[in-house]
């Protein structure tokens, strides 16, 4: 945890110090080590936060990259009682998650249903097969199917088993790969810079876009991230009913023409 209170304002984890758990009210003290970050730690062993993972370099990067004010925002479900802290909460109410640790289907699906309007962001570098997996794919269109559609940047993929973890295919809300890790791993195809967004699947296939770190965090910065994801999707469920009538016509006139020959 990055944030604790302290007299009632809100601090990072200094050597000695004890805070409060803004999400808890429980006491928490500063671990200030030479191996990991700086951050506040819990007295005993309670359940502050059940989707809570340890706190990573590459966590910390991603944070910093947006306002300490949005940082660490707690929320409450009024009806149910639950409460969860977000990694990110934005001035236009977009929850943006950062994942490193292996996640449950589960979990996955509970995090989407209380924050809704949410993106993940996930560690392409926790397994070391995930990276080369998607090389290989993603360079051989034959291989893994990949087809350019009418907008460009963005790509149809009809087995996208074969380029992402199995555990972010059904998620309901965009997941962004970031294979870059800590920026120390080779980089020979210049693929690793470059954010990789699988949306919600729409249809038979999945549809996916490169986007740079730049363009992502000012769209989620300025609030259109969340509109043109909505806009993007809206155009995927046209594309996908003009195709499904294509083919019903197609099966229709195939179905004629048998007829008139017998």
């Amino acid at each position: 945890m990055r944030f604790a209170l302290l007299d009632k304002n809100r601090v990072e984890a200094q050597p000695k110090q004890q805070g409060i758990c803004p999400n808890c009210s429980q006491s928490v003290i500063a671990k200030c080590g030479k191996q990991k970050i700086w951050h506040w730690a819990h007295r005993s062993i309670t359940f502050c936060d059940s989707w809570w993972e340890p706190e990573t370099e590459w966590h910390r990067n991603w944070k910093n990259n947006y306002s300490a004010d949005w940082q660490e925002i707690s929320l409450l479900d009024k009806i149910t009682g639950e409460k969860h802290i977000s990694d990110i909460r934005t001035t236009h109410n977009l929850i943006i998650e950062f994942q490193h640790s292996a996640i449950k289907p589960e979990e996955r699906i509970s995090r989407e249903k209380f924050y809704k309007n949410m993106v993940w962001i996930v560690d392409g570098t926790r397994l070391k097969r995930d990276y080369p997996r998607f090389l290989k794919e993603w360079k051989n269109n034959g291989i893994s199917d990949v087809y350019n559609t009418d907008k460009s940047g963005i790509f149809e993929v009809g087995f996208p088993e074969y380029c992402f973890p199995s555990a972010w295919l059904k998620s309901s809300v965009p997941v962004i790969f970031d294979f870059r890790g800590d920026g120390s791993m080779d980089d020979s195809e210049g693929l690793r810079n470059t954010l990789y967004c699988l949306f919600p699947q729409v249809g038979r296939r999945a549809r996916v876009t490169e986007i740079s770190r730049k363009a992502f965090i000012n769209t989620t910065t300025n609030g259109e991230w969340t509109s043109r994801v909505r806009e993007f999707i809206n155009d995927f469920r046209r594309q996908d009913e003009i195709k499904q009538k294509e083919q019903q016509q197609t099966v229709f006139h195939s179905s004629n023409w048998k007829t008139h020959l017998n």
